[in-house]
């Protein structure tokens, strides 16, 4: 006869095998929805280069980037983008200017010094601002941006200046949250090191808190350039959307992407193709903003090590 403690030891080895393969299958299905992401970027990378690359066939890479004259209708028809670089750039550099002083007192405040109902109705209302819609965005930008632009500094008020007061509005959440989160995770005992040896609560913030979260303010400010460089929506209504090379904050100008979503509608043949290479163009753009916040992680990591 059988005892309990024979059958006892006897199921350990089912269970036991039978716990392994419920964990090697649940990893194995972990592992497949993980590569639904990359299989998702290989498709999509490989879709943009296969419609904009045969552009290049006809139109020389340094027409396309370094020139102005945007006429695929004409005779002959003419892509250059050069004038849709330069208002990406300049809307975005302004809405950096814009943003990234109250982006980081937001920041600073939020993780030094609020408390309580502030801190939370704080918090409460970047989120709800980082949950709007661009279209929302884009009409407050018509009904009160604009205007204001326009009783200020004259103009028709749809310009650069407009696109770039929008998007330093849309990256703020952006900036603000990962700033907060990295200086929140600085270490008390690095604060309190430093007070002990006779700093002041702000000396505090500016030499300690402030480099030590360097590399997630580094990261939050390459967030939100990326977030600027891919709006469309918001930029599309309070920009002017004209083919023009900006020559002020106030002319009225058009993105890259502005481009994309304003001729796809209607584009054929070689037109098609040149707005996959502005596809391209961007999509290398996005790459070197992760690479960049990647590369600044690590090294962040490293000295910390």
């Amino acid at each position: 006869m059988i005892s309990n403690y024979h059958i006892v030891q006897g199921e350990r080895p089912r269970k036991h095998r039978y716990r392994k393969g419920l964990d090697a299958t649940v990893s194995r299905l972990l592992l497949l929805t993980a590569s639904v992401s990359i299989v998702t970027v290989v498709l999509i990378t490989l879709f943009i280069l296969a419609k904009g690359l045969p552009f290049f066939a006809e139109v020389p890479l340094t027409s396309f980037l370094f020139s102005t004259d945007w006429r695929p209708s004409g005779s002959p028809p003419s892509y250059g983008i050069l004038s849709f670089i330069v208002t990406s750039l300049a809307v975005t550099v302004f809405a950096l200017l814009l943003t990234m002083p109250i982006a980081l007192s937001t920041a600073i405040y939020l993780s030094e010094f609020a408390k309580g109902k502030v801190a939370v109705t704080l918090r409460q209302s970047i989120e709800l601002l980082s949950g709007i819609p661009s279209i929302i965005y884009g009409l407050f930008g018509i009904a009160a941006i604009v205007p204001m632009v326009r009783n200020l500094f004259g103009g028709n008020g749809y310009s650069v200046l407009s696109a770039s007061i929008i998007l330093a509005i849309m990256i703020l959440p952006t900036i603000i949250n990962v700033s907060e989160v990295s200086m929140r995770s600085i270490s008390r005992e690095l604060r309190e090191a430093s007070v002990a040896m006779g700093a002041t609560r702000w000396q505090t913030i500016k030499g300690v808190v402030v480099p030590a979260a360097r590399s997630g303010i580094v990261s939050s400010i390459v967030l939100g350039i990326g977030r600027a460089v891919g709006e469309t929506t918001a930029v599309l209504l309070v920009g002017g959307n004209a083919p023009l090379f900006p020559t002020s904050p106030l002319s009225m100008g058009r993105t890259l992407t502005m481009n994309i979503v304003t001729d796809m509608s209607y584009a054929e043949g070689l037109h098609m193709s040149g707005l996959f290479a502005t596809a391209i163009l961007l999509f290398v753009f996005i790459l070197t903003l992760n690479f960049i916040i990647v590369s600044v992680t690590r090294k962040s990591r490293l000295e910390r090590n």
